[in-house]
């Protein structure tokens, strides 16, 4: 189940798939891990938690850097590697996503693969792109649960094609609006010079207090939800069994086949903040929100991948791009495609129980559709 499909409205034209994947040459892979129940123990569980692998380009040119723009809407987060792209503009490798405690683990898992996959660029310094959002309200995220055999294996198997939205990968164990969250993607049209391109989004939802939520400007926060530790009644916002409301993060993934620079992928990323706030979000002080955009019509125009390159080799390289004048199009696309990432994320999911019995409530669909039924009138 997805947004569109309760008949919320949203505006634009999706892709087909209407995903992150629907930029051509974009992969994405997951590894979920679901286990035990009950009590917390220490390094053993109750696990729910995952990594994500986004390969942009695909497994065999993602060694070669192509244009790249980072936005920190609020920096208690971590993305490693940002620096590089911050100074290069050139984004190469996978984009990882995962819980905090497991981003060194995740760091050295993409080392291994770099190393399995593509020694030439391995002998060579490397500055993988991790990212993370919290998900100790329903994981034992002090465990070492997330391994790097799971890395490799969640980029070895990212494909084109359908997304796992929800609670899947590194969104497994997220909470988003005091609901459970976790992936949600879209994409959007946009026509430039005679071409249709596409921009698209991807995000690790787990962010914003309950009391916020909107969909379709239309106020969530006061939703019923059933209440697994007390049925058959219902309650309204639990604070001692529901999620923690404001604190959280968002990590947003930026994909575009349309030309651009550097510094127009990051005026992208700059405007995932926009789409964001349609769903209700001010942006909390303990929330973590951190954005990367990248084009995929540069690969390999940045560098070529290898510090070594002989100067007797080297040669200028050119950059197509869309004009500065022509970029609201683009704006937009990201700004559309945010929003309705934000509410598949909420859609796709189930109610999920975590450690000691912590509770993370499905967003009911049924409330969510009369609360919008006027808009079908």
């Amino acid at each position: 189940m997805r947004a569109r499909e309760l008949g919320i409205p949203f505006e634009g034209t999706p892709g087909p798939l209407n995903a992150i994947t629907d930029v051509p040459g974009v992969e994405v892979g997951m590894v979920t891990l679901v286990s035990g129940d009950g009590p917390l123990v220490a390094d053993h569980g109750p696990v729910r938690t995952g990594v994500t692998a986004i390969l942009p380009v695909g497994a065999e040119q993602t060694r070669d850097a192509i244009p790249a723009g980072i936005y920190s809407l609020n920096g208690n987060g971590e993305m490693t590697g940002s620096h590089w792209i911050a100074e290069t503009g050139g984004l190469a490798g996978p984009i990882m996503i995962t819980n905090t405690h497991a981003v060194g683990t995740v760091h050295r898992g993409v080392i291994e693969w770099t190393k399995k996959h593509h020694p030439e660029a391995a002998i060579e310094w490397l500055l993988p792109v991790v990212a993370e959002t919290w998900d100790g309200y329903l994981n034992d995220i002090n465990g070492p649960h997330v391994t790097i055999e799971h890395t490799i294996t969640a980029i070895e198997s990212a494909t084109g094609g359908p997304v796992a939205e929800g609670s899947h990968g590194g969104g497994t164990g997220m909470n988003c609006y005091g609901f459970k969250g976790g992936n949600g993607t879209s994409s959007r049209h946009v026509h430039f010079g005679g071409t249709e391109y596409t921009v698209a989004t991807f995000l690790q939802c787990n962010f914003g207090d309950r009391s916020e939520l909107r969909i379709a400007g239309v106020p969530m926060g006061d939703l019923d939800v059933p209440n697994p530790m007390d049925e058959p009644g219902w309650i309204t916002t639990d604070r001692s069994r529901s999620v923690p409301g404001g604190a959280g993060s968002v990590i947003a993934i930026i994909a575009t086949d349309a030309p651009m620079l550097p510094d127009q992928c990051r005026a992208l990323a700059r405007r995932v903040p926009l789409g964001l706030a349609r769903t209700g979000t001010a942006g909390g002080h303990f929330s973590g929100d951190i954005f990367l955009a990248f084009s995929t019509a540069g690969a390999g125009e940045l560098s070529s991948g290898f510090p070594t390159t002989r100067r007797a080799d080297a040669s200028l390289r050119k950059l197509d791009f869309v004009p500065w004048n022509f970029m609201d199009a683009f704006y937009t696309a990201v700004v559309q495609s945010v929003e309705e990432a934000v509410i598949n994320a909420l859609i796709s999911n189930d109610t999920m129980v975590g450690r000691d019995g912590n509770v993370s409530h499905g967003l009911p669909h049924h409330l969510v559709q009369e609360r919008l039924s006027h808009l079908n009138k």
